[in-house]
């Protein structure tokens, strides 16, 4: 963590082609998950992100990340944690874009993991993942990289045990069919993970950029990503088909000398505008603008300004007969009336 750079938390409960010849080799596939089944996923037809765009994102962030975020390490680690309440193992799973590094280095053996595979669509992210690989130490677990979309999930149903997707899956167009893929590429009681940004993130730049722009501009134009509200996640696991779903937030605030180090810090994470509508020009004066108003808004007595993150962790299981569900309708043989009578009418 750099010495310029604090965080802290809030957190609220809402509950194959290879490459290079090496020990780690990276592979290309464009097999898909899913063929013809009824509820595989289809092409989004409404394009929200430059998916190409998104990838070049990824490979400049792969030279500018730097070796330890606290920010993204705290978001991984959280995710992880889960793995911790489980006691069924997982030997087989998948990581997913995002912050690959992050999720390999604080693996620390979670899971009983014996087989991993590391995939995003930037090349230059994978290869950063495989070479850092030797740095992991004691951990005897079987590592392949590949180049591949969210989008188009290039695994093979019902042969993963686990599906693990840090800061990634918030890039998708279509994030309903992206979970429905990562369900059928799972077996039977397999644990889908997931972290992404949401709504309320970076909402003082939100509120910076608009000012300023109305000021300068004249009008507005979209400079920061749409992301997902709290009350979707729960509709998004149940739409994909996951059961038992499970929804957390945690309110991450990050603070920095200026804005010029938010944009920094978010170019380093590839977490910068993919919009496929986006304004490619940001006016220097508009710029200028947005972090002087950024400043005088929401700067802390000691000048630091605060970033606020939103994260919404997802968790969610394929369908399995050991699995607890609920009782068919009707099918009770105490009404609450009984109850009332057995243990008698609440007094005000």
């Amino acid at each position: 963590m750099k010495p310029w750079r604090s965080l802290y938390r809030r957190s609220s409960l809402w509950r194959t082609t290879t490459l290079e010849s090496s020990p780690h080799s990276i592979s290309f596939s464009t097999a898909f998950c899913t063929d013809s089944h009824s509820d595989a996923v289809q092409s989004s037809r409404f394009k929200v992100f430059d998916r190409d765009f998104r990838r070049k994102q990824l490979d400049r962030a792969s030279w500018l990340m730097r070796s330890k975020d606290s920010f993204v390490d705290s978001v991984a680690d959280n995710l992880l944690d889960r793995l911790e309440d489980c006691k069924k193992t997982f030997p087989t799973a998948l990581c997913l874009g995002g912050s690959l590094e992050a999720v390999r280095r604080l693996l620390h053996g979670r899971g009983a993991i014996e087989k991993l595979i590391m995939m995003s669509t930037s090349y230059d992210m994978v290869k950063r993942c495989r070479n850092a690989e030797d740095e992991v130490q004691n951990e005897n677990i079987e590592t392949s990289f590949m180049v591949g979309d969210e989008e188009f999930l290039p695994i093979k149903e019902s042969s993963l045990d686990l599906v693990i997707s840090c800061l990634g899956l918030h890039w998708t167009n279509d994030l309903p069919g992206a979970m429905i893929q990562c369900r059928l590429a799972l077996k039977p009681d397999g644990l889908f993970l997931a972290a992404i940004l949401g709504g309320e993130t970076l909402k003082e730049l939100r509120i910076a950029c608009t000012v300023a722009q109305m000021e300068r501009e004249g009008g507005i134009s979209p400079r920061i990503s749409p992301l997902a509200q709290v009350r979707d996640a729960g509709n998004l696991l149940t739409r994909a088909g996951f059961t038992l779903p499970g929804v957390d937030v945690d309110e991450y605030v990050v603070r920095y000398p200026s804005a010029l180090d938010l944009i920094e810090h978010l170019r380093a994470m590839g977490e910068t505008n993919a919009l496929l509508q986006r304004n490619p020009m940001l006016k220097r004066d508009t710029a200028l603008a947005t972090a002087a108003i950024y400043d005088s808004m929401f700067a802390a007595e000691d000048g630091t300004i605060p970033a606020t993150f939103q994260v919404i962790y997802m968790t969610g299981w394929r369908e399995h007969s050991s699995q607890p569900r609920a009782k068919r309708r009707g099918s009770a043989t105490v009404s609450f009336q009984d109850i009332q009578k057995q243990f008698g009418s609440e007094t005000s």
